[in-house]
């Protein structure tokens, strides 16, 4: 696939089929997103997977819990209040793997380093006819000391982004119209 390709085709899929993604290919996807820029070229990324839908089902009933406990203090995503009630609903949309994304070190650029990182990963993702989505509803979860002392993550990194991936169930989502580049300045 082509890179314009990779970059029109790319979408969120919120629907996978229940197959595993192997894991000689996450290997290669977390390989592409070590292949990103970083400030200084000091690559802050460090990588967690978690697969299989049984896992992400009881991790997203966790985070679930642990976000509408606080909701009081995010009103802009108060309206979600209504799906994340919903027991049957998760918040990884019952994909077979998770990557999350840790900036190693606090310095200014390392959570844009990280978010470079993420994006090769989900263009390497299409590229091999896998879906992939950045999960927000999860990452205040994932970043609680508690939840980084059960996966053995180093209590100073941060998480930067919770990916899911897997194969999507209807083929590829069809493209969102895009607004045009709002160009502020061309001297």
């Amino acid at each position: 696939m082509e890179l314009t390709q990779a970059l029109a085709s790319r979408r969120s899929v919120r629907q996978y089929t229940p197959q595993p993604v192997e894991k000689a290919t996450l290997e290669q996807l977390i390989q592409a997103a070590t292949l990103a820029p970083s400030a200084m070229n000091l690559q802050p990324w460090a990588f967690g997977v978690l697969q299989g839908t049984d896992a992400l089902r009881e991790l997203s009933a966790r985070a679930k819990a642990d976000l509408l406990a606080k909701l009081h203090l995010m009103p802009a995503i108060e309206h979600y209040r209504e799906t994340l009630s919903n027991p049957d609903f998760c918040i990884f949309y019952n994909a077979p793997a998770l990557v999350v994304i840790y900036a190693k070190s606090s310095t200014d650029f390392a959570s844009g380093d990280c978010c470079l990182a993420a994006e090769n990963l989900m263009l390497a993702a299409c590229d091999k006819g896998l879906g992939t989505c950045w999960i927000g509803f999860s990452l205040m979860y994932l970043n609680l000391p508690e939840v980084k002392a059960e996966f053995h993550v180093p209590a100073e990194y941060q998480v930067v982004s919770a990916l899911i991936v897997g194969y999507p169930t209807d083929g590829p989502v069809p493209p969102k119209e895009r607004n045009a580049p709002e160009i502020l300045f061309w001297k």
